[in-house]
């Protein structure tokens, strides 16, 4: 009787997780595709996923602290505490989070030898899937649709952003113009959160307005990192 009542609820949890993991896996095959003069090495690729893994864990410790801190400079649920929220506290945290384990997996490695690596590295650390599958098990399928057309590839986005300074970063530093590297990191991680804080601030604050910038801004962001991603792809050459 257990194992009758069973089968069904593992079957259940199994298509939830598919539902959670499955845009991540066609996003990353699409960047993986694109890595068309040396593909990286499968350990690397999968050491990244597991430092996306952990900086989704190390994210919500600081988001935790930063939301604790925050009424401190704002009034909860006002338009202004929205965008620190978005800004200051999920963007920084998050992408602070993920560029921490970027750095720490992939700067020293030997196959990092190509200026498209950076993106290929960022997307993978970036599209862990761990807050999808949390978002999948806690509220349904119908945040699984939602989030496979807007929250998965917008997060591949940024780490697109974060990926190509991470790139000219370790050129710099190979070449031993330190300054270069540190500017580059610097960037990599200020396009990263400004573009994630407005992508969440849009949806925080959540007017009649914000959803209008929201739908475009997400329509304009989609369209300029699949180019970006060609061109990347197209003009790659050796570090």
């Amino acid at each position: 009787m257990a194992d009758v009542i069973l089968m069904p609820a593992i079957g259940l949890m199994a298509f939830y997780a598919a539902a959670a993991l499955l845009p991540a896996i066609v996003l990353l095959r699409y960047i993986y595709r694109h890595d068309h003069i040396e593909k990286e090495p499968p350990a690397l690729l999968l050491r990244l996923l597991l430092g996306g893994v952990l900086s989704a864990f190390a994210a919500i410790l600081l988001e935790t602290a930063g939301m604790w801190i925050l009424p401190a400079f704002a009034e909860e649920g006002s338009d202004l505490y929205y965008v620190f929220l978005a800004f200051l506290v999920v963007a920084v945290s998050e992408e602070g989070a993920k560029l921490f384990f970027l750095k720490k997996y992939s700067w020293h490695q030997p196959a990092f030898n190509y200026m498209f690596d950076g993106i290929v590295y960022a997307v993978f650390v970036s599209l862990a899937a761990f807050e999808n599958v949390k978002y999948v098990f806690d509220f349904g399928l119908s945040v699984a649709f939602s989030r496979a057309f807007l929250a998965v590839p917008a997060h591949m986005a940024f780490a697109v952003f974060m990926g190509i300074f991470y790139g000219r970063a370790r050129c710099h530093a190979r070449r031993g113009n330190g300054a270069a590297a540190k500017s580059n990191l610097a960037a990599g991680f200020i396009s990263a959160v400004l573009l994630h804080g407005f992508y969440d601030a849009c949806l925080m604050v959540s007017t009649n307005l914000s959803m209008v910038v929201f739908v475009g801004f997400v329509i304009f962001m989609y369209f300029f990192v699949s180019r970006v991603v060609k061109t990347a792809a197209a003009e790659d050459h050796p570090m």
